[in-house]
């Protein structure tokens, strides 16, 4: 199975603060990976640095063995809600289209094709019928099912979520993780940050546990485990089970 992710020694510091310290790690293709640690942990700064949205101290990053410049339109980033400025004037299905641009020559602009395929990707997240309002006017269930739907018109092969399912309405997190799982069944990677451990098990095929480095890596069955959380959080399990998780 092709390497989705390969990264050798990254550390990531703000500062003088190091947040990500000797991380090494790959990933294979075509699953659905959860990112899982505590507030402050590292978690945004590992993915950010995936991407090459923040500086590494060290460390190399390949993508489907490609550096980040090579491949960037083949990746889909949907970052927190909290850092998107929602009273942008901007209209949802203009929001979607910009998916597109990727794709598109760099004097290019979309054309029919490109709208075709916004407006369906609306439509395969139920929010086909908002396509004219201004993306602040909605719900933040409806805000990330409008990114995920542009995300889906970019047609990326790898997605990183961070922290999708905050503060969202459960219909539209049934919506989000649904396609989630559509697209690792059709090959695509999908990365996401995420914070509710009674979801571990019915969301995400593996884990990579993270706390001011990696803790572990690998499938659930053998990462979401009472003594790896622990290490994870550094908490006891009696706390971590106050959480709601249900470890094996």
């Amino acid at each position: 199975m092709e390497e989705s992710l390969v990264v050798k020694d990254l550390t990531v510091s703000y500062s003088n603060k190091i947040a990500i310290k000797n991380l090494d790690i790959s990933v294979d293709s075509g699953k659905l990976i959860g990112i899982i640690g505590p507030n402050g942990s590292g978690k945004s700064t590992f993915v950010k640095s995936v991407l090459g949205l923040v500086p590494k101290d060290s460390g190399e990053v390949q993508i489907f063995g490609k550096s980040i410049d090579k491949i960037r339109k083949n990746i889909a980033y949907i970052p927190q809600r909290s850092n998107i400025d929602w009273n942008f004037p901007i209209l949802v299905k203009d929001t979607v289209i910009q998916g597109t641009y990727p794709k598109l020559g760099l004097f290019s602009r979309p054309k029919e094709k490109e709208k075709t395929r916004a407006m369906e990707a609306l439509r395969k997240v139920g929010m086909e019928e908002f396509a004219d309002k201004q993306i602040g006017e909605l719900s933040g269930g409806q805000q990330q099912r409008v990114f995920l739907a542009r995300s889906l018109a970019q047609n990326a092969d790898i997605f990183f979520m961070d922290e999708p399912f905050v503060g969202i309405d459960i219909h539209s997190e049934e919506v989000i993780i649904k396609i989630l799982k559509e697209l690792r069944d059709q090959g695509k990677t999908l990365f996401v940050i995420h914070h509710d451990l009674t979801k571990v098990k019915d969301y995400f095929d593996d884990l990579i546990l993270v706390n001011g480095g990696l803790v572990a890596a690998g499938p659930v069955s053998e990462v979401f485990t009472p003594d790896l959380m622990e290490k994870t959080f550094n908490a006891p399990l009696a706390v971590l089970k106050n959480m709601g998780g249900k470890l094996s």
